[in-house]
């Protein structure tokens, strides 16, 4: 199926805001009906990754974690932004795992990739599984993370998923993911 009729050719583009922490930028695009619209404003990220990460005895180790667009701490995988300096997403998520929680493993799975809100977002998200996970030392956070690394039996986060207890889309996305891989759909 070709999407070339649907696509938007970008006329200009321009940036709001470039800081460590947040990129926008306003674009103007043509659409297939020939309108132009603008500012279109889209949010620019590098690309993120999130673990989940299930120990021998088949509980999965969390994060709750202060967020302020909602708030209010919240459950959610462990995960984040990948740095420059990580060789691969793979890399990214293992680096991500210890540093968050001192878990790692040896086995490790992609079980997605999705886009985070391709409507104002133009970053991706990798999606693993790590089985396995073991605890070898200490979280070490970065100076704006305080967190706190809970288990949850993995039957019981599939229960917090369907009553909003993980209230993030793309975290539920990140076990359905799990869940196939494990060939529990």
């Amino acid at each position: 199926m070709s999407t070339t009729s649907l696509d938007w050719l970008r006329l200009d583009s321009h940036y709001v805001i470039r800081d460590p922490w947040f990129t926008l930028r306003a674009d103007s695009y043509r659409l297939p009906s020939d309108r132009v619209i603008g500012p279109v404003y889209i949010m620019e990220y590098g690309p993120w990754v999130n673990v989940i990460a299930l120990t021998p005895a088949q509980q999965v180790v969390l994060v709750r974690q202060y967020r302020p667009g909602l708030g209010r701490a919240i459950l959610e995988p462990p995960g984040g932004a990948a740095d420059p300096h990580d060789a691969s997403m793979l890399e990214a998520a293992r680096r991500e795992l210890l540093e968050e929680t001192g878990y790692t493993s040896d086995d490790f799975i992609e079980t997605g990739v999705i886009a985070p809100n391709p409507a104002s977002h133009n970053n991706l998200m990798h999606c693993f599984l790590a089985r396995n996970v073991e605890r070898v030392r200490q979280p070490h956070l970065d100076e704006t993370e305080h967190l706190e690394v809970i288990l949850v039996p993995f039957d019981e986060l599939i229960a917090m998923a369907g009553s909003g207890e993980l209230p993030q889309a793309l975290h539920v996305a990140s076990l359905f993911f799990a869940l196939t891989a494990l060939g529990r759909v």
